[in-house]
């Protein structure tokens, strides 16, 4: 039933039952609130509105709809991301919406070679869009890959022994040289926001798991999941869903209190009134559904699972923006390694006309000076290293530290720790009372990526159209 229901979903036909999208028994009771308005909360809000259901509203605590995905507007119609903005093979939701909004891509950018700074010394080289990995552990990574589902990794065979030790402490048995560690760990933190030693290994491999078994789809840019951009931004796919979605979303409402989730009608209490429905969508991070007060009680499992969650990955992104991309000129790729350094990693952002040349970089907070002006000229001079003096000079700089922006982001991805999974997995998916958990957290496949948000809103919308037409909840 849940896959004919996802088909006619997916085709916009799906026939509300009777009563459903008719006024309810209960004057000012809503079908469906859905809190949160990224990826996963507008993907399912499109999806009831598609499916008939009219009797909803999306409540965002932000003063803006996007969630974790944010432009920078560089002025002339150009932007720069400053949150999630990947995509690549397998991850088919993301490209699906795409193409329906009529979100036209183009690939990122990596010709040329890439400089690695390290104290004194420069190297450059060709990276052919790859991540630096090394292919043999690569492999490694695959085959155990193979045994951990992504829907559900603490019930891999072997998940309790995979479980307790960190990716860190399985590249070390590895005899990896330092070089090829070093960017098989940088590849891991770019991509869960934890480095190895924080990083457990079952939940690594439900990532590698996600990408066909293939460390290089996970974290390459050519074949990879950084292959592709979208034309004005990853913010854009948010924005379009939004104004089609009109009045149906209330901005500057931060939930503060979810009351009688266990009941019939659910009060969800905000800072611009009191909200009633049938089903509630709670489509956040788990670390950010522990900021709401819960009456009753969530069963333990549930709660533990928020409070628990990881809250200490907050990335910050950088904007350089020059005249042009002018490294090009020197077959630079724009991509920067700096061992002991501020920059993880720098690379090319700039538009699909190469009209302007724009260097992001990502950054681990507290590691540059507080002051914008230092930062950049900070940032600057580290970029003139690899790429001569014209860096010194840009025309604009933008930063973007996610875990300062606004109290409602706390961490962009989410590195969870060795024992985490085993013990507290299980409570991820299932639905509490008249609760219904999404966001990129949930996906069972891209769980952390743009493509993950948006299967986790269908997956949601499916849910509360199946329960408000009394045929159970999509398993």
């Amino acid at each position: 039933m849940a896959a004919v229901g996802a088909a006619s979903l997916a085709a916009g036909k799906v026939a509300m039952a009777e009563g459903v999208t008719a006024p309810s028994a209960n004057r000012g009771v809503l079908d469906v609130v859905i809190i949160g308005a990224g990826l996963a909360g507008l993907t399912a809000a499109r999806d009831l509105k598609r499916a008939g259901c009219d009797s909803f509203v999306v409540l965002e605590a932000r003063d803006r709809v996007g969630g974790r995905t944010f432009n920078h507007d560089l002025g002339n119609g150009i932007v720069s991301e400053a949150g999630g903005q990947w995509a690549g093979p397998g991850q088919t939701a993301i490209f699906d919406l795409a193409r329906e909004l009529e979100v036209d891509t183009f690939p990122t950018f990596y010709a040329g070679k890439t400089t690695v700074l390290a104290g004194d010394a420069r190297v450059a080289q060709d990276f052919h869009g790859g991540a630096g990995t090394d292919e043999a552990i690569g492999a490694k990574l695959g085959e155990l890959a193979r045994g951990v589902p992504s829907s559900a990794p603490w019930k891999a065979k072997n998940a309790a022994e995979l479980d307790k030790l960190t990716y860190g402490d399985w590249l070390l048995k590895q005899g990896l040289k330092y070089e090829d560690g070093y960017f098989m760990g940088l590849a891991a933190k770019l991509t869960t926001g934890g480095a190895p030693a924080q990083l457990g290994l079952l939940g690594y491999l439900s990532q590698i798991n996600s990408a066909s078994n293939s460390l290089d789809q996970l974290e390459s840019i050519k074949g990879g999941a950084q292959e592709t951009r979208f034309v004005g931004g990853s913010q854009i796919l948010s924005i379009k869903m939004a104004q089609d979605l009109g009045d149906k979303i209330r901005l500057s409402s931060p939930v503060r209190k979810i009351s009688g989730w266990n009941r019939d009608v659910v009060e969800v209490i905000t800072d611009q009134g009191v909200v009633r429905a049938r089903r509630v969508i709670v489509a956040m991070n788990p670390a950010l559904c522990n900021q709401v007060v819960y009456d009753p009680p969530l069963p333990e499992g549930r709660s533990q699972l928020q409070r628990r969650w990881p809250a200490n990955a907050p990335m910050r992104k950088t904007v350089h923006v020059y005249d042009k991309p002018f490294w090009q000129d020197d077959g630079l790729n724009g991509q920067i390694f700096q061992i002991g350094g501020p920059v993880s990693m720098a690379y090319d952002n700039s538009p699909p006309d190469r009209s302007v040349g724009i260097i992001s970089a990502f950054v681990p907070p507290g590691s540059l000076p507080g002051d914008p002006k230092a930062a950049e000229k900070t940032l600057s001079a580290i970029y003139a290293r690899a790429f001569g003096d014209k860096a010194l000079h840009p025309k604009q700089f933008h930063d973007h530290d996610w875990g300062r922006v606004d109290p409602w982001t706390l961490q962009c991805i989410h590195p969870l720790p060795p024992g985490f999974l085993t013990k507290w997995g299980q409570f991820l998916h299932p639905s509490v009372g008249r609760l219904i958990w999404s966001g990129t957290e949930t996906a069972e496949i891209w769980p952390g990526a743009m493509d993950g948000a948006v299967r986790s809103g269908h997956r949601a919308a499916l849910q509360a159209l199946a329960a408000l037409t009394h045929q159970g909840e999509v398993a």
